[in-house]
């Protein structure tokens, strides 16, 4: 059975939140999420195109509804971020390593969200051999993929 973690990527649709001008955009996700032949949108306020790409300023400006959204955004955006996806209907939560927060947990937590924190989206959608690879065989080991 799949964990909670996994279960996520079995969604078909995600937005993937970045603040390029602030840490850079999760292009490994968004790309990686791509090849996995997801519908990916990419969220982005400080850029106008992602990989040529358009980007979107916020979630209620998406062509449609996602099933799932990755945040990986300064953590002092996350909480917003979170309300944001409440607002959009969006309960599926992916929060990159070390950006929740206390209040975004509770926030989401309050809003019915299935959110997935603690480790990095990339070791999920990247298949193969990389520096993920070891990382997603330890977790594996250890019993918390």
């Amino acid at each position: 059975m799949p964990s909670n973690h996994e279960q996520f990527f079995q969604n078909q649709s995600f937005a993937v939140v970045g603040h390029t001008k602030a840490k850079g955009f999760p292009k490994l996700t968004y790309t990686g999420l791509k090849k996995l032949g997801k519908t990916v949108f990419a969220i982005d306020p400080s850029v106008e195109e992602i990989e040529g790409e358009k980007t979107f300023k916020d979630l209620s400006s998406l062509p449609q509804k996602v099933d799932g959204v990755v945040l990986e955004v300064p953590k002092t955006e996350t909480e917003s971020w979170i309300a944001n996806a409440a607002d959009a209907g969006i309960r599926d939560v992916w929060i990159h390593m070390e950006r929740e927060t206390p209040e975004a947990l509770e926030l989401a937590k309050q809003k019915g969200m299935n959110v997935r924190t603690g480790t990095c989206a990339v070791m999920y959608v990247t298949p193969g051999f990389s520096y993920h690879a070891i990382h997603r065989g330890i977790r594996k080991l250890m019993g918390n993929y």
